[in-house]
């Protein structure tokens, strides 16, 4: 049981509405989502990656859908998967209308280049036939040229008025289960759009920074920029947009929401950046238990703490401690009591045997 005290967040409540079998708003979780980068016409290559994102915590999952052909393929992949799927919709208001007959669970539309009020309104129209929620999707990058006309650059008025469009579109057309995105590679604009749109509106809003960058950058990019919205209240659905194996952008969801306390999935390990007094090698260690309790989904705690200085404080909030000692004897704690002691050479196999053991007895 996580003991570590924390500030709560007040969350705002948006409507409620589903993607495919996941709610989105409301009282329901924050969900994580991703997105594939294989061909989408690539049936097998697609279906594999959706999986590993499944396995890795995704609870969404968006595939682009660029032609005719590979909207026809979400017939065949939303057969073979679980999961959801939002259909990545530029350019063509067609191919909405085609994934929505395949299979999507949610369209995902860019105001920007999908066309006029009239194409929008026939997207509107497939979604209410085959059960689609929609993603109004407003990127910086790919604003309608009348607001760069009115504003002369991205600004979050011009990014909200853009949504607050097309929101206007679907509710004089009798439709209310779609949830809306400001995205912008800038920090600063994601956020003040952000916010602006929550003061405007009820639903549910998906975060995100795209664009953000590498893996750690764009890790670093995302978690200021999420993690500052999700601190406020704003934001019910969330994607890291990393130029990496989407399964990290899973992961990096996950460490932003855990660090808030908002929602745990695995081992969340806190650890020292080491120093001359630890007694063990603790970045090495770190990284060993890292890869070796990857497969954990269960929720838990470890602190692997390289010295006394803090190592037993730590241990008495996690579930399972480790505090480095001197003459190699270092000391295990299980739920801030301490267990035994252990030499360096048996910290990895003595830690994983203790977090299998835990997760076992919170799964019976």
């Amino acid at each position: 049981m996580e003991v570590r005290p924390h500030r709560k967040i007040n969350r705002k409540k948006t409507k409620l509405i589903k993607v495919g079998n996941v709610s989105v708003g409301g009282n329901s979780v924050i969900s994580v989502q991703s997105m594939t980068n294989t061909l989408t016409t690539d049936v097998k290559a697609t279906v594999n990656q959706i999986n590993e994102l499944q396995e890795a915590g995704a609870d969404i999952v968006r595939v682009s859908c660029p032609d005719e052909e590979s909207t026809k393929k979400l017939k065949e992949i939303t057969k073979e998967i679980s999961v959801p799927i939002v259909a990545d919709i530029h350019f063509h208001y067609k191919r909405a209308i085609e994934a929505a007959k395949n299979g999507a669970s949610c369209l995902r539309i860019n105001p920007g280049n999908i066309g006029s009020s009239e194409r929008v309104i026939e997207v509107i129209k497939a979604a209410k036939d085959f059960d689609c929620s929609i993603r109004i999707g407003v990127n910086a990058g790919s604003l309608d040229k009348t607001l760069l006309e009115k504003y002369k650059e991205p600004c979050p008025e011009a990014l909200v008025e853009s949504a607050m469009y097309n929101v206007k579109l679907l509710e004089d057309n009798d439709f209310q289960n779609f949830k809306i995105s400001v995205k912008s590679s800038d920090v600063f604009l994601a956020i003040k759009s952000y916010e602006k749109l929550s003061e405007s509106c009820s639903y549910p809003l998906h975060l995100g920074i795209t664009e953000a960058g590498g893996l750690l950058t764009g890790s670093i990019k995302s978690s200021i920029g999420i993690g500052q919205l999700l601190m406020q209240g704003i934001g019910d659905t969330i994607r890291v947009s990393l130029s990496a194996d989407p399964v990290e952008e899973v992961k990096a969801g996950y460490e932003i929401l855990k660090s808030l306390n908002i929602r745990s999935r695995g081992v969340k390990i806190i650890s020292c950046p080491s120093c001359a007094r630890q007694a063990f090698p603790v970045i090495d260690t770190v990284k060993i238990l890292e890869e070796k309790l990857s497969h954990i989904k269960t929720p838990i705690t470890l602190s692997i703490i390289g010295c006394v200085v803090n190592g037993p404080g730590e241990a008495s909030q996690t579930e399972i401690g480790l505090t480095g000692g001197g003459q190699d004897s270092n000391l295990l704690y299980i739920s801030g009591v301490p267990h035994k002691k252990v030499p360096s050479n048996e910290i990895i196999n003595k830690v994983v045997q203790l977090v299998e053991d835990k997760v076992k007895e919170k799964n019976n």
